[in-house]
């Protein structure tokens, strides 16, 4: 077979079905030996009441309802009508019990 640094800068129309298929498997065994982890390190976003209604799996005068409540706050950045909340954050926030009956 040919080099395979000369494979992966040719054009895939001008290789032959063989060369495609060396490659393709060549690849898919690198992927295999090197395991990279997984790192989610961006923020999760939600937008708006439909989307703390979406996050917590309620309806929107519910996600109202929390959003009035002041629990989630420390997540809520609210620029005129536009609704940005930290969705890791507003889990949080919201499971931790405050106040309420003894």
């Amino acid at each position: 077979m040919t080099n395979i640094q000369e494979l992966l800068s040719k054009p895939v129309w001008q290789m032959t079905g063989e060369e495609f298929i060396f490659l393709s498997k060549h690849a898919s065994c690198q992927i295999e030996a090197l395991p990279q982890p997984v790192t989610d390190t961006e923020k999760k976003y939600v937008y708006g009441i439909l989307g703390i209604a979406k996050l917590f799996g309620c309806s929107m005068p519910t996600a109202n309802r929390i959003k009035k409540s002041g629990k989630i706050d420390k997540a809520i950045t609210q620029i005129g009508r536009k609704i940005i909340v930290d969705a890791e954050l507003a889990l949080e926030l919201a499971g931790k019990k405050t106040g309420g009956r003894k």
